[in-house]
């Protein structure tokens, strides 16, 4: 009905045109300029219909929009508006200086490092010093409205209202301009949420109002994230083009104005490439801008980039597990969401990704903001955990011919169990005269195949919680056998032992069955549950009973395992961090409760199976009760090959792991838990309980 009114009234409109410009005796079929008139009627008409329905579109969803997100933070608007002006009034410009250095401590308040973006003061341009093409690249392509809007730009929160609209209130993303992503980078989380863009929003605005444009501009382009730990323009144009940023080319500066959008995604040591296209994007838009010539956008398109190679930095261990735990920790605050189950291989791929940019971001932000990290490191310790690696390893001198770097390694961790934290690690071999050798800690950043060590932590401490002794009978059985398809599990035998007997002697057999009977589901909660961060689908099947993982465990992950059954089942996270402040002193760093992961008798008795394994099991060979009267507990692991061997254990007051192996796998016959793993194990542990007194496990 309505359709037919708006027909009727239109051709009523044409008709009148019509006859106001027909001519005496021209019949209304001449081709007159009635037909003219009718045509721009009839096109204008059109044109008023779309621009009606748009405006009124915009501003129903604008309504909407403004009614939903009062419903929803009405209440909060004042505490977000009072937090953003607290914010700007205490705001210096001391605080868009990206070139702080942070200082890393040991427990015993020696310094043990000190980082740096590499920026330095001198590398921080005033508003006169940057470069004007640099300036106009970054308002091309971030925010062309930048010089006349008010730190929000409204058109671009119109279109996201009607993104919130459409996703039913779940995506409120995109439309920063330059003050918002400064807001954002300096003062809030990044946390994509509804509450972080309105905070992110006040305080734009109000710092639109404190500062001039130009400072805006300048603090952006000092503070933006050049990728590899990099910020500002001119630490970017030394570090990727060895020059100063007043230097660069015009394309040049174009691709490093590309980097900050993704700085990974178009970090330039790793894929030079990629900033490329981006770089073009960003000439076009300051061609139609009118900020540069078609002349100058062509040859600067045409100009190829050449990426400096950068200068290697190395770090000890300690340093670089320091670092790690740190930038987690930093995750953690910006409300990073950790992870430890996936739905399938997509799901942890897709993750990883995640993890590894968020991790990133935050090992950057921690070379350049600095902070002042106190760790449960001790230097005495890692010098002797060092030294006896060093020592049990010294038979093995063959080097790799590209690195120099010895091709047997090893890794250790030791945890203190009255505090859960790691107290020394070492990621590898030390070598003199190789600082290459410290860039890769294998204590976190190597996962191998846990072998037999994981079977307490997966399977029997477990399984004494589902109502298993160390006297119930099991049977070792043949595991191939199980593994056949089609095979009832339950209805195999074997021979028949102990739960206690099969432990101290390791019996893959008994260890198997037993999972079949708990279910792998059931084991492996435990260990997700002590933040093993590589349990994907496919390890829940029983070969994990074995130590059979997809990517395995670090020593850090199976120390923090020993360690919460040497605490009753308190798990604790075996970081090393104890206190985490930022450049102006304020405590960031909050302990975490325990988690109650074991119940403490199966813990209990758990270790007390495990004393066998020291004094009549495969670790007999040790020595261990010939060379010291302290309680000790522990389990050898040796994968398939020989090719990983582990010895983790306890004592009533530190834990351990270690490893030994090649990092490209291969087989040593003469490795096995019980054999260079559990000899490390002993010298890292008769120097720890050196004077100690003599006491047992709770």
């Amino acid at each position: 009905m309505a359709k037919k009114k708006e027909k009727q009234k239109r051709q009523s409109m044409m008709a009148r045109v019509k006859k106001a410009h027909q001519k005496p005796g021209e019949t209304k079929g001449g081709y007159g300029f009635e037909l003219v008139g009718a045509f721009f009627c009839d096109f204008f008409y059109y044109v008023w219909q779309v621009l009606k329905w748009t405006v009124l579109t915009g501003l129903i969803l604008t309504a909407v929009v403004s009614v939903v997100l009062f419903v929803r933070f009405g209440d909060d608007y004042r505490s977000f508006a009072k937090e953003a002006d607290k914010i700007v009034a205490e705001s210096r410009a001391e605080d868009f200086r990206m070139d702080e250095i942070t200082y890393i401590y040991a427990a015993d308040g020696g310094q043990i490092a000190e980082l740096s973006s590499g920026n330095g003061k001198s590398s921080y341009l005033k508003y006169s010093e940057i470069p004007k093409h640099a300036a106009q690249a970054f308002v091309a392509i971030e925010d062309r409205s930048y010089w006349r809007n008010i730190g929000i730009d409204i058109k671009g929160i119109v279109r996201v209202a009607m993104d919130f609209v459409l996703s039913r209130g779940d995506n409120m993303a995109g439309a920063s301009t330059i003050t918002q992503q400064l807001s954002r980078t300096i003062y809030l989380t990044r946390e994509r949420s509804v509450t972080r863009k309105i905070k992110e929003m006040m305080v734009a605005i109000r710092l639109t109002r404190k500062y001039s444009k130009q400072e805006i501009l300048e603090f952006y382009i000092n503070t933006a994230c050049f990728s590899n730990g990099i910020y500002g323009l001119e630490a970017a144009s030394r570090a990727y083009f060895a020059k100063n940023a007043s230097e660069l080319s015009l394309s040049q500066l174009a691709y490093l104005c590309a980097i900050p959008n993704r700085p990974e995604y178009f970090n330039p040591y790793r894929y030079p490439e990629r900033a490329v296209e981006r770089r073009d994007k960003i000439l076009k838009d300051m061609l139609e801008e009118g900020y540069i010539s078609k002349s100058e956008y062509q040859q600067a398109c045409k100009e190829k980039i050449k990426i400096q190679k950068p200068e290697p930095e190395f770090y000890n261990y300690e340093t670089t597990y320091a670092v790690y735990c740190a930038a987690e920790y930093l995750m953690k605050l910006h409300n990073f969401e950790f992870r430890y189950e996936f739905s399938d291989e997509e799901d942890y791929k897709q993750y990883q990704e995640a993890y590894e940019a968020a991790y990133n971001l935050e090992k950057k932000s921690l070379y350049a903001n600095g902070y002042t990290v106190m760790t449960s490191l001790q230097p005495d310790v890692q010098a002797s955990v060092q030294q006896a690696l060093d020592n049990n390893l010294a038979f093995a001198t063959q080097t790799n011919p590209k690195t120099d770097v010895y091709e047997l390694q090893g890794a250790v961790t030791v945890l203190d169990n009255a505090t859960g934290k790691t107290i020394a690690v070492a990621g590898g071999r030390s070598q003199e005269n190789l600082n290459n050798v410290y860039s890769l800690n294998r204590a976190f950043q190597s996962y191998r195949q846990p072998g037999s060590t994981f079977k307490p932590l997966a399977v029997y401490t477990p399984a004494l919680m589902y109502g298993y002794t160390p006297e119930t009978t099991v049977y070792d059985i043949d595991v191939k056998t199980a593994q056949q398809p089609g095979v009832d599990i339950s209805s195999l035998s074997g021979t028949s032992m102990s739960l206690r007997n099969a432990v101290e002697q390791s019996k893959n057999g008994v260890a198997y069955s037993v999972f079949y009977d708990i279910k792998p589901s059931y084991g492996l909660e435990f260990i997700t549950n002590m933040k093993f961060d590589k349990i994907v689908p496919q390890d829940y099947t029983l070969s994990a009973a074995l130590g059979g993982l997809t990517y395995g465990a670090t020593t850090v992950q199976m120390a923090s395992g020993y360690c919460t059954l040497a605490n009753q089942g308190r798990y604790r996270d075996p970081s090393c961090i104890v206190s985490l402040k930022d450049k102006d002193g304020r405590e960031l760093y909050k302990e975490e409760k325990p988690l109650k992961v074991y119940h403490e008798r199966a813990c209990s008795v758990m270790l007390d199976i495990l004393k066998g394994v020291l004094t009549k099991g495969t670790a007999k060979s040790m020595g261990w009760s010939q060379v010291s009267d302290m309680p000790a507990a522990g389990k050898t692991g040796t994968t398939n090959g020989s090719k990983d061997g582990w010895f983790c254990g306890v004592t009533p007051y530190y834990t351990a792991a270690v490893w030994v192996g090649y990092d490209t796998p291969k087989t040593l016959d003469s490795l096995y838990g019980g054999t260079y793993p559990a000899s490390v194990w002993k010298d890292v542990m008769l120097h720890l309980n050196e004077g100690k007194g003599v006491v047992d496990f709770n």
